[in-house]
Parts: C-alpha cells; sequence; structure tokens
C-alpha cells in the first residue's frame, strides 16, 4: 500500500594490500566497510478522489493529507499524499491494492466503492458547511406543471447515473409516490402517458439551462444549487414540485486493511480538528466545515441509502 523511499546501492571499496620484500609482513590497510546511504522507511497517508482536473484536487487536498499525517507520526506515517483517479473503477483497484486510505463522496456512490472495495464508511463529511442535503424536483412555470403527477407523460432532466441529489434521491422520492421512470437517450424521446421520462445532463447549471430552454420541462438539483446558487433570475422562472428526504452531505471511507488502532487515530484526527481555529484555512481548501460521525449510527445512516439502491437498481437508465 505504502510507498517506500528507493534504497541507494551499497558500494563497497576494496583496496589492495601492498606486499613488502622483508621478512617483516607490512601491515595491512583495513577493507573499508560499505557505508548504508539507506533513508527510513516512509509511509504515507493517501486521500484519494476522483476528478479530470488532478492539478485543483491536489491544491485542494494536500494540505489536510499533510495535516492529518503529522498527527500520526507516532504511529509510522511520515507524509501525506494524494491520488486522483479518471474513474469510479480506478478508484475501487486503488482502495482493494491498498494505494489510496482514505476516499470522501456523497453517499450513493460512497456506498457502492465501499461495496466494491471493502472499503468501510466511517464519519460524515460537512462539505459547503452543512452536514445533510435533499434534492428539488423542479420544472418551469411556462410548462404548467404544477405537483410530481403532472409530470407523467413528461421528461425530467438528472444529473448522473451514480448521483446522489441528481439521480437517487428523486429516482427513489418519485417511484415511492407510485410513479414510473424509465431512462431516455435525450430529451426529445417519445415518453408512454403512464411514465416519467428522464435523461442525464451530467451538470446542475447543464439541468437549469434544460429546463429554461424547453429542452424538458422539468428538473432535478440539489436543495444548495435551487436555495443558493441558481440566479434569482432564473428561479423566478421555476416552479418547486417537491423535496426529497435528506441524507448525509457526503461520507469518508476507509480502506480495508488499516490497523484499527491507526484508523482510530485517524477518525479522531478529523473529527477534531475543526476545533483548531488554526485548521480554517485547510478546511476551507478542502470544501468542508467538519467532520463528525453518525448521530444515529453508521449502521443506521447506511440502512436507509441501501434501501434506496435496491429501487433504483431496478429503474431503466438511458
Amino acid at each position: 500500500m505504502r510507498k517506500s523511499a528507493s534504497c541507494c546501492l551499497l558500494i563497497a571499496l576494496l583496496f589492495l594490500l601492498p606486499t613488502a620484500c622483508t621478512n617483516n609482513p607490512t601491515p595491512s590497510t583495513p577493507t573499508l566497510q560499505p557505508t548504508s546511504t539507506e533513508s527510513p522507511q516512509e509511509h504515507f497517508i493517501v486521500f484519494g478522489d476522483i476528478s479530470d482536473d488532478p492539478a485543483e484536487v491536489i491544491e485542494g487536498t494536500q494540505p489536510i493529507a499533510d495535516y492529518v499525517a503529522a498527527q500520526l507520526a507516532d504511529y509510522g506515517i511520515t507524509g501525506g499524499q494524494v491520488k486522483v483517479a479518471a474513474s469510479t473503477e480506478e478508484m475501487i483497484e486503488l482502495l482493494k491494492s491498498g494505494e489510496v486510505d482514505l476516499y470522501f463522496d456523497s453517499t450513493y456512490p460512497a456506498t457502492l466503492i465501499s461495496d466494491a472495495s471493502g472499503a468501510q464508511i466511517i464519519l460524515r463529511r460537512w462539505r459547503f458547511g452543512v452536514e445533510t442535503y435533499n434534492s428539488v424536483i423542479f420544472a418551469s412555470k411556462s410548462s404548467g406543471i404544477t405537483n410530481v403527477e403532472g409530470l407523467k407523460g413528461k421528461m425530467i432532466a438528472m444529473d448522473a447515473p451514480y448521483s446522489t441529489s441528481g439521480f437517487m434521491l428523486p429516482a427513489v422520492y418519485l417511484t415511492e409516490n407510485g410513479l414510473k421512470l424509465v431512462g431516455k437517450p435525450d430529451g426529445s424521446a417519445p415518453i408512454g402517458n403512464d411514465e416519467i421520462g428522464f435523461a442525464f445532463a451530467y451538470d446542475d447549471e447543464n439541468i437549469l439551462q434544460w429546463v429554461l430552454s424547453g429542452i424538458t420541462p422539468a428538473g432535478v438539483t440539489d436543495d444548495y444549487h435551487f436555495d443558493k446558487s441558481f440566479p434569482p433570475e432564473a428561479t423566478a422562472q421555476l416552479v418547486e414540485l417537491a423535496r426529497t428526504e435528506s441524507t448525509p452531505r457526503q461520507v469518508g471511507l476507509a480502506r480495508a486493511g488499516l490497523e484499527p488502532e491507526l484508523l482510530q487515530a485517524i477518525i479522531q484526527t478529523l473529527i477534531t480538528m475543526h476545533e483548531d481555529p488554526n485548521n480554517q484555512t485547510i478546511l476551507d481548501k478542502f470544501q468542508t466545515t467538519r467532520f463528525d460521525k453518525f448521530p444515529e449510527g453508521i449502521e443506521a445512516a447506511t440502512g436507509r441509502i441501501r434501501e434506496m439502491m435496491e429501487i433504483v437498481k431496478d429503474i431503466p437508465l438511458p
């Protein structure tokens, strides 16, 4: 899992013994012993992320990796590193191989990655200052849709197949309210009168533009975007149809095989770091207010996530 510094090759210098011409032997020059330049073994705590912009991720994550590493010196940790994967599949492999120790994501992809890699969910991450969030299902006012029943026979824009707020939460809400969701390749695909079609726009701003431009009459986003991020002149053209249940904003995973004492030290370091004002800049760079344990316990928190995952796995994707 952890990387060790390359050891320098040992160089042995051998000297020939001079031979005396007399009967008395000349004292030999002592053979020099090899001098080792091997550096102490290094052990890193490695934070992982998935992104197509590794430089941005490393800039925001390296400070917290360094901080956590410094607190774990008594456990043999000598530094912090950041590894950026290009895909969910790559992150799963990095966790399974032990090349990544800690990974943070929203609940749906984090639970999928946990199941596939053996990593365990250990705590909550308050990203952007909130511990939980939900999804908002909305429509354009010009569509005439005023409730979720009005979505039958219509298209709705969602984010991505593994998005918590952009797919799982709204899909579960609509399904549990007796509505049938069917994935479509795009906003112009035919839709049955008894179903709600959905297509992926792969970005909250794209979803907003799809709805405002009429590509789809409705869309979904998280409550932060709907309440604070979308421009007021845009939300003035929208009608809120429903809000889903809440789920942790993000959760942290620890790879399988971490020594129990080290794992507990990692958790304690993370959940207490917000108590020191000197750590605020580090947390800000990581877009995090604090970390904490699940108030209801990990099993209760993840139990509902798994129920929702069972629901969405049967929904036909585009």
